[in-house]
């Protein structure tokens, strides 16, 4: 499918009445789980991809190659559209953003997350001139042809600054983001507001693990029109992993030994080869 056809696809789950639920994959079969499923679109995760290789996220230490060959296998096994969560967008210029959002066009990829992250511990949060920039240099590379996602990440980097969050989306939206992000919001007050701020460009969301009584509904009724899980499926699924190996630890077997059959995980890698 040509880009542009890509990018409408894509783009025109966000502009629907209740936008779309886009979980995130960290491996082939947990893709082809997610198509299996029914969902209409999926993403990558930058932190669960770092974890598969034993490897810190937001640090620069999962290479651009490997985040675009993992994004386009997915895209591959499941011929959904894939949204790839690309830390910074590699490089420490917009050229090199640039680059990378037309490297992700060539995979095939839908969509292309670009955060303010610095990959510096010591300074995590790029300045605001520096971000916009970054985030406008994927946009003049993008021209249509893939859905760019501006994120901040205020929150999780400890800035709980509402007011500069919604300043640096607002610059995003401005400049031509596609979609605005700003993961785990401290409430649904403070989503309402970024909502609002930013109108009517789309708001992907992805909430903290202490948020679980919020449901699709309510977000969805604050005006969120992508939601996403970063890690949590994940991290989920390793929770299991963890409970079966207490188990065995403690010499229960059957408890340890529970779960999908490998005849089912065969079932579905046929399924993403045909």
């Amino acid at each position: 499918m040509p880009g542009s056809e890509l990018y409408e696809k894509f783009m025109a789950l966000h502009t629907r009445d209740g936008g779309l639920v886009m979980p995130n994959a960290w491996d082939g079969l947990s893709a082809l789980m997610l198509a299996d499923a029914g969902f209409e679109a999926i993403a990558t995760s930058s932190a669960a991809i770092a974890a598969t290789l034993g490897r810190l996220d937001g640090r620069h230490e999962v290479t651009r190659d490997e985040h675009l060959g993992h994004a386009r296998l997915l895209g591959r096994l499941t011929g959904l559209p894939v949204n790839g969560d690309f830390e910074d967008g590699y490089g420490d210029t917009p050229a090199d953003v640039a680059a990378t959002v037309d490297a992700a066009v060539e995979c095939g990829l839908a969509g292309i997350g670009v955060e303010d992250t610095s990959g510096d511990p010591d300074q995590p949060i790029r300045g605001f001139d520096d971000a916009v920039s970054r985030v406008r240099g994927a946009v003049e590379a993008a021209k249509g042809r893939i859905v760019v996602t501006g994120r901040t990440d205020n929150f999780i980097q400890g800035r709980p600054d509402l007011d500069d969050t919604i300043r640096r989306l607002t610059a995003f939206a401005e400049v031509g983001a596609d979609v605005v992000y700003a993961p785990f919001p401290p409430n649904l007050d403070a989503l309402v507001s970024i909502v609002t701020a930013v109108a009517p460009t789309p708001v992907n969301v992805l909430v903290s693990p202490a948020d679980k009584v919020v449901t699709v509904a309510e977000l969805q009724k604050a005006g969120v029109k992508r939601i996403s899980l970063g890690p949590l499926l994940y991290t989920h699924a390793m929770g299991a992993f963890q409970q079966a190996t207490r188990a065995l630890l403690a010499g229960d077997l059957a408890a340890a030994t529970t779960g999908m059959s490998f005849a089912r995980v065969n079932e579905l890698l046929v399924r993403g080869k045909n």
